[in-house]
């Protein structure tokens, strides 16, 4: 009889412990600093769509609307609006602008940097594209049951809201500069009298 191979056997391995570690200790970001971080990019979201608007108005004001209009076949006045959740558009400009902030922004976006507080990932040392835009349609589901998503910080013992559940975050207060030098110099030291 021929001798039969053993699978090997698949294990779990937690490759986020390690990153995890590293965060272990960070001071988490107050509700009331993501609040506000969060409408101050959502302003600087409206301001950007209606600086956009407003400029592709001033060059198309060199085109007669009405006869482009006509040419495309629409019948009476040609009506655009970015109404934010009104409309599919608004919505993928939303994701995309809260998804390119994060991510270009390393987890700051304007609001954040504002208010010194920053989004980390669970898994990865910086966030990955991939993330960003997760964390932004995560938003999405915040919002659902009358933003309870939004208010289950209070509830989860990291603070981590529907969204950063989702895209594995969590927000952390971001040191001053002397005070980060510090934090880092304290780790190192607490790190290296470790066996």
């Amino acid at each position: 009889m021929s001798e039969r191979k053993e699978r090997p056997i698949r294990v779990y391995k937690p490759h986020e412990t390690a990153r995890m570690l590293d965060l272990e200790g960070l001071e988490l970001a107050s509700f009331g600093a993501r609040a506000c971080a969060f409408t101050i990019d959502f302003a600087a979201a409206g301001a950007l769509a209606l600086g956009t608007f407003i400029v592709i108005l001033k060059l198309a004001g060199k085109v007669r609307l009405e006869a482009l209009a006509q040419r495309l076949g629409a019948k009476g006045d040609v009506h655009l609006e970015l109404d934010f959740f009104h409309n599919w558009y608004s919505v993928v400009y939303l994701v995309l602008f809260f998804g390119l902030s994060v991510y270009i922004g390393n987890g700051k976006t304007l609001g954040k940097r504002l208010l010194h507080i920053r989004v980390v990932s669970l898994v990865h040392h910086r966030m990955s594209l991939w993330h960003s835009f997760e964390r932004a349609l995560g938003y999405g589901a915040s919002t659902l049951e009358l933003g309870f998503g939004f208010l289950q910080y209070f509830i989860h013992p990291n603070r981590r809201t529907v969204h950063d559940r989702i895209a594995e975050t969590i927000v952390i207060r971001d040191a001053l500069p002397a005070q980060r030098d510090v934090d880092v110099n304290r780790r190192l030291t607490a790190s290296e009298a470790k066996p």
